[in-house]
């Protein structure tokens, strides 16, 4: 899940060899999955799908390619060795009780048993599960299943969603708002070559630290034990996965009225979620009775880093599948991810707006530093040069010695279509590296989804976790309307 590397194939190969991050995704305790839940509006056609399927996904080599291990236990050669795809062995369709008690829990149960099991290395290593089962907020529910070896989560959402199509175009790609860049004005040289002075020396600054403060992590510096954080071998457990939707035009008001980025809003968010939760968490482990009710049970000066993943892909967007796959393609294939560290400080605020400050204050801080192309590259000349084994025990260190994980992806901003099943929704998630608790954020039409992949035994109560980050995010909303600072927002 942390560690990069790209793996470059073209359809005219039958045999290509794995990126050094692929092997590291093969490594013992660093296994790692990428799972997709889409839910779709209608019921899902099987056959549709897996015809769809046989003319878009399957014409990527790492979707009709197996993993084939040559040599001896001393000198393995691990190659992609494209195959014959049988969809039987892929799409897989269970027959279903129509009238099923509790739905939702049906689903959350099946695609955790999924974890139980990993997928057969004799075949290509993705599989998609299609349950016409009726949930809360869809008629019918996808499930793919990834090995994290094929790519990252970006490049490969970003080829799922090159399968789907505009609902009101049906030939027509999905589209994503881009990044906006800001532009310069040297109008005045002088100051503005000081301005860039200073920060360049800043830049240089902060990426010292940060890469002393990753080197120290690796070495001896653990986050402080609470109770989101998970013991050793928290990589091996069952995981449970759950998700919520909330309102992305009330994440782009508290935006434009407090002049941040979508990004400061989540991470704002999610600290404020998480200080309310764990204030619940701590206040349930104080059995004593002479204790008296507090406003506040979070001990003074709780903090602790989660892991966050940055793509490192000039490019954002959704590229047709034989775009992906052309020579000289803008879109890497593979995995292309560094990450940095981003310290959160657990207290419940009096005003809600100080979670969103305090975010855009840390993300400020890191965009003033090359961290995640450090991390990217130290990760790639390390797989290089002691190989998988030795990046994966440093890269274990490195994420069980913080608390947990955030990514997140943009997505398309109109109503698209599976293979003809118009989506409700798109929930990624990814288990298999040693956290207990890992908040994946996706954005689609007007919605957030807020996906978390939890470790039961860890948090066993994550949709009242959902709760508290939905719960938060309103309460910044009503502060950001109570202090008017939306007046002048259009």
């Amino acid at each position: 899940m942390m560690l990069m590397g790209n793996g470059k194939a073209s359809s005219s190969n039958r045999e290509v060899a794995l990126s050094p991050a692929a092997r590291l995704f093969h490594a013992p305790r660093f296994n790692c999955y990428i799972i997709a839940i889409i839910g779709c509006k209608t019921p899902i056609n099987p056959n549709v799908v897996k015809a769809g399927l046989e003319h878009t996904l399957l014409k990527h080599p790492r979707f009709s390619s197996k993993l084939v291990v040559d040599g001896s236990k001393y000198c393995r050669k691990q190659k992609w060795s494209q195959t014959k795809v049988n969809m039987e062995d892929h799409v897989i369709v269970p027959e279903l009780d129509s009238n099923i008690d509790f739905p939702d829990r049906f689903v959350e149960d099946y695609v955790s048993n999924l974890t139980r099991t990993p997928l057969d290395l004799s075949k290509p290593l993705w599989e998609i599960h299609l349950l016409n089962i009726k949930t809360s907020d869809a008629e019918a529910v996808g499930i793919f299943r990834i090995h994290h070896s094929m790519g990252d989560g970006a490049s490969l959402i970003s080829l799922l969603l090159a399968c789907t199509r505009k609902t009101s175009d049906p030939e027509a790609l999905p589209t994503i708002p881009a990044k906006n860049r800001a532009s310069s004005n040297n109008s005045n040289g002088f100051w503005w070559f000081l301005l860039a002075f200073w920060l360049f020396l800043r830049l240089i600054w902060n990426t010292v630290v940060d890469i002393l403060l990753i080197a120290a992590t690796i070495l001896f510096l653990k986050d402080m034990k609470t109770p989101i954080k998970g013991a050793p071998g928290v990589e091996l457990n069952i995981k449970k996965f759950v998700h919520r939707a909330v309102s992305l035009d009330d994440i782009k008001l508290v935006k434009n009225a407090m002049n941040t980025t979508v990004n400061d809003v989540v991470v704002g968010v999610t600290q404020a979620g998480l200080s309310r939760y764990l204030n619940r968490r701590y206040g349930e482990e104080q059995k004593d009775g002479r204790v008296k009710q507090r406003k506040t049970n979070i001990p003074k000066g709780t903090h602790f880093r989660a892991t966050i993943l940055v793509n490192l892909r000039k490019t954002v967007g959704i590229q047709d599948l034989a775009d992906m796959m052309a020579k000289g393609s803008k879109t890497r294939w593979g995995n292309l991810i560094g990450y940095l560290l981003l310290p959160f400080s657990i207290a419940l605020q009096d005003d809600p707006l100080e979670y969103v400050r305090q975010a855009k204050a840390t993300i400020d801080r890191k965009k003033l530093s090359r961290e995640a192309i450090c991390t990217y590259s130290c990760a790639e000349l390390v797989l290089r040069t002691f190989g998988a084994k030795v990046a994966a025990a440093i890269t274990h260190r490195a994420i069980s010695n913080t608390t947990m994980a955030i990514s997140g992806l943009v997505g398309p901003q109109e109503e698209i279509s599976f293979y003809g099943h118009p989506m409700a929704y798109l929930a990624p998630y990814v288990y298999g590296h040693p956290h207990a608790l890992t908040f994946h954020f996706q954005s689609y039409m007007n919605k957030m989804t807020i996906a978390l992949s939890v470790d039961p035994s860890v948090i066993p109560d994550p949709h009242l976790l959902c709760d508290d980050l939905e719960e938060s995010l309103k309460l910044i909303r009503d502060a950001v309307v109570r202090k008017g600072l939306i007046k002048d927002i259009v």
